[in-house]
């Protein structure tokens, strides 16, 4: 497991490593890396981050996002790079204890962990001036506005000049340009990226994404 995954960073690396952005820090892409407690032992995640250093990609990785098993509770602050916490932290007390672990961002998911829980976790981590982001769920367009509207409320993550968030579902569902077509604001420009970015304008924050626009088809498919 370990072996694939320095040869996956290293193909990462090879790839983009080069590239020029003007969107970080260091002028070149970061990699946010989600482990999703891949990792049953801190040496073994050690052992990564000393492969990253040795091909020139550690001080690239903007987060590795959850390496370690939901329930572990080790010190991760010595690591050399921001640990964040995902599927750990469901609740405002949830994130105290990450944070006390040496954890140094947190994900919120306002899509799943739900709007008003993910405000009070945010909270929490602006009082330790720990930076947060919004990680998706593989969730439908619709659903990705409520996390679009909570990242647009945020500071940059450090390394990055601009917000950003997960999105994931156009990877996911084969249906997914029939899903947009159900967004009830479908069609307004900040709907769409281009080239990865979303340009959020007045009529985004006006309307709030359209998160409370009821949308015709899922008032049709489920009647009230």
């Amino acid at each position: 497991m370990l072996a694939w995954d320095c040869a996956r960073l290293t193909a990462i690396h090879s790839a983009v490593g080069s590239v020029e952005t003007a969107d970080t820090a260091s002028g070149h892409p970061a990699y946010y890396l989600d482990a999703n407690g891949r990792y049953d032992r801190k040496d073994r995640l050690s052992r990564l981050l000393d492969h990253a250093e040795a091909i020139g990609a550690r001080e690239r990785i903007l987060t590795i996002e959850e390496p370690l098993a939901e329930d572990a509770n080790i010190e991760v602050g010595d690591l050399g790079v921001i640990i964040s916490a995902d599927e750990s932290a469901h609740s405002a007390g949830h994130v105290r204890e990450r944070l006390q672990l040496g954890y140094g961002m947190i994900a919120l998911k306002p899509i799943a962990k739900t709007l008003s829980m993910s405000l009070d976790m945010l909270a929490v981590a602006r009082e330790k001036n720990v930076p947060c982001f919004c990680a998706d769920l593989t969730v439908n367009p619709i659903l990705v506005e409520w996390n679009k509207l909570m990242a647009a409320h945020l500071q940059p993550l450090p390394g990055l000049r601009i917000g950003a968030f997960e999105i994931n579902g156009t990877a996911n569902y084969k249906r997914w340009e029939t899903l947009c077509a159900y967004h009830p604001l479908a069609g307004r420009p900040w709907t769409r990226p281009q080239r990865g970015r979303f340009t959020l304008d007045d009529d985004f924050y006006a309307t709030m994404g359209g998160i409370l626009t009821p949308s015709a088809h899922y008032a049709e498919a489920m009647p009230a």
